[in-house]
């Protein structure tokens, strides 16, 4: 092989890690009690957010699908805004995930995502697009809302729904235990979260049928 060949192989080789190279995800699993697996996934804007880049503070994931009745209990009723802004107030991260793939129910370009954020009064940190699922698959996102706190070290605190109350009825917010409030309150109070995990209820998140 002449040099202009063991050259340009090497420049195709290069092209290739750089045209796979991710918005990243780790290969790790998300179980409560490790190390929450890292990421970096584009919000509406398209600046780049990873969970590294905020180590040292509290941050919940909220899986996310504006079409989900679900998903509209919490954002018609106004209880999932008053979570985010009450715990971003505080200091807590609050990243919502959109897993849902191009052309299915949840999805919405950018521009258009960003106008749902504003119809719904979204008090999040940001909206995150994970099209291609990876981050939603590698964090066991099953359903929309599926909810995740993660300590400042990076631990994964707690995952499952957000409530106790499995229904669409707003109604029944009243008197419901929210699993993300307590589990947010006991670990900035220095308790050990109780419970951890929980049954998440909610609409399947819409992969992209492969990857």
């Amino acid at each position: 092989m002449n040099t202009f060949c063991r050259t340009s192989l090497t420049f195709a080789f290069a092209l290739l890690l750089l045209t796979v190279a991710p918005l990243t995800v780790s290969a790790q699993k998300a179980e409560v009690g490790e190390q929450a697996p890292n990421f970096t996934l584009p919000d509406t804007e398209g600046e780049k957010h990873s969970l590294a880049q905020y180590e040292g503070k509290y941050v919940v994931l909220e899986w996310l699908n504006f079409g989900c009745p679900f998903v509209g209990k919490h954002y018609g009723s106004g209880n999932m805004q008053k979570l985010q802004e009450t715990y971003t107030d505080k200091g807590v991260v609050w990243l919502s995930i959109v897993s849902s793939a191009e052309g299915k129910q949840g999805y919405y370009p950018p521009k258009e995502m960003k106008a749902q954020k504003k119809k719904h009064n979204g008090n999040m940190t940001a909206i995150l697009m994970d099209p291609a699922g990876e981050v939603g698959r590698t964090y066991g996102a099953k359903v929309t809302p599926h909810m995740y706190v993660i300590s400042p070290e990076g631990e994964l605190l707690y995952k499952g729904g957000i409530d106790d109350k499995p229904t669409t009825d707003e109604a029944d917010i009243k008197g419901a235990k929210n699993y993300v409030r307590n589990a947010l309150n006991q670990a900035m109070n220095g308790k050990e979260v109780d419970p951890n995990t929980a049954q998440p209820y909610g609409c399947t998140v819409k992969y992209a049928s492969s990857m």
